[in-house]
């Protein structure tokens, strides 16, 4: 939540973010989001330090435990990390029963939380779970701890015993026996990110490698589409493929190089086998894909 808060108010992270930001800039809503933005603006800002218990160890079990955990939070801790936000960045008055841990104030945050997350991460999770997923069998391939270190490279330089992470800040971690986690997240850009507190467990979160997701997704793309051409034969198929969101007999037989006539057959086989809708409009006929052909090409 607090990653994805900073690249929905940046300009730059179309690219490789393009799924999502579209989908919950146009579905989302917007309300909550943009109440979940406002609260996480001030309270995670944009470096050098945001609280470290907005973040508990406790999220690897899942939002409802890292709430529970958030609401848990001892006065004398949210008193310390607050006085410390409030020394890089303004503060508002509204944090202040939050900095003396008013139950109250605890509890909206959390439910704001919950809200935002329902609204701007929920509803993606096959989306984010695929790239986070793609990106750990990547780096843990070797099947060994100094494969996966040596495979964080340019992220992070393993030179035993150190592990040196290209951080905006100088600073050292003793792990002192304690181990490392290592979070992959989907939206975390640039340079990975530790706890700020030394005391807390070894944590940092690195961006995931979206480059391999495309890759695994285009590679699951051209087996997909070598599949249905063994079914449907490649005429067809790509005629099932051409019709996009709607297409004429005409504006498929341009996009395909084909006659009318021999698109106009193939498309009454695939409206005969349910894969395509055809409607009359005016001189001309409207081929739609129906919800079996989009599912066969993997588009629904």
């Amino acid at each position: 939540m607090v990653f994805s808060r900073l690249r929905l108010t940046e300009g730059d992270s179309g690219v490789l973010l393009e799924p999502w930001l579209r989908d919950v800039r146009r579905h989302g809503d917007r309300q909550v989001i943009r109440s979940g933005v406002r609260l996480l603006a001030v309270l995670s800002p944009l470096g050098p330090y945001f609280p470290d218990f907005l973040t508990p160890p406790e999220g690897a079990d899942g939002l409802g435990a890292a709430l529970d955990a958030i609401r848990a939070t001892p006065r004398a801790r949210l008193r310390d990390e607050l006085k410390r936000l409030a020394g890089v960045s303004s503060t508002p008055s509204w944090t202040r029963p939050l900095a003396e841990g008013c139950d109250g104030a605890l509890a909206e945050l959390t439910e704001a939380l919950a809200g935002y997350h329902a609204a701007a991460i929920e509803p993606y999770g096959e989306l984010i779970e695929e790239a986070v997923e793609t990106d750990r069998l990547h780096r843990t391939g070797s099947g060994s701890v100094e494969g996966l270190l040596h495979g964080m490279w340019p992220l992070m330089n393993w030179r035993p015993p150190v592990l040196e992470v290209q951080y905006a800040y100088d600073r050292d971690l003793h792990l002192n026996g304690r181990g490392l986690r290592l979070v992959p997240s989907y939206f975390c850009r640039h340079t990975p990110v530790a706890f700020a507190d030394p005391g807390l467990p070894p944590t940092v979160v690195y961006p995931v490698h979206h480059d391999w997701t495309w890759q695994r997704q285009l590679a699951s793309g051209r087996r997909q589409a070598g599949a249905l051409a063994a079914l449907l034969g490649s005429t067809r198929s790509a005629v099932l493929a051409a019709v996009g969101s709607g297409a004429t007999t005409t504006e498929l037989a341009e996009r395909l190089g084909a006659s009318a006539s021999a698109v106009s057959r193939h498309t009454t086989v695939l409206r005969e086998a349910g894969l395509l809708t055809t409607e009359r409009q005016g001189l001309s006929v409207l081929h739609q894909r129906t919800v079996l052909g989009s599912a066969l090409l993997g588009t629904n």
